[in-house]
């Protein structure tokens, strides 16, 4: 694992692929499965967007800062990005 900045944050690879990346206003860009996207959005996540709210597709999420109060729910999104690496491109 490395810490690398990017995304106006601090993003974190892993077998150098960013997993989550956590921006300055305190929101988490998290790397998912397409195939979870719905339910993570049922979760809390909200679709990310890139520059001039470019969607950056079902493969990111945003999720906001607000969602990640407790140790639980930021270890709940971290996984969901490190996990994100086994789904199918």
């Amino acid at each position: 694992m490395r810490e690398v900045p990017m995304f106006d944050g601090l993003s974190f690879m892993v077998d150098e692929r960013i997993t989550v990346a956590a921006g300055r206003d305190g929101d988490l860009l998290v790397r998912t499965d397409p195939a979870e996207y719905d339910d993570l959005l049922r979760r809390g996540g909200e679709p990310a967007h890139m520059g001039n709210d470019r969607p950056m597709g079902r493969r990111w999420l945003t999720v906001p800062h607000d969602q990640l109060q407790s140790h639980g729910e930021l270890a709940y999104w971290v996984k969901v990005g490190i996990d994100s690496r086994n789904a199918s491109r």
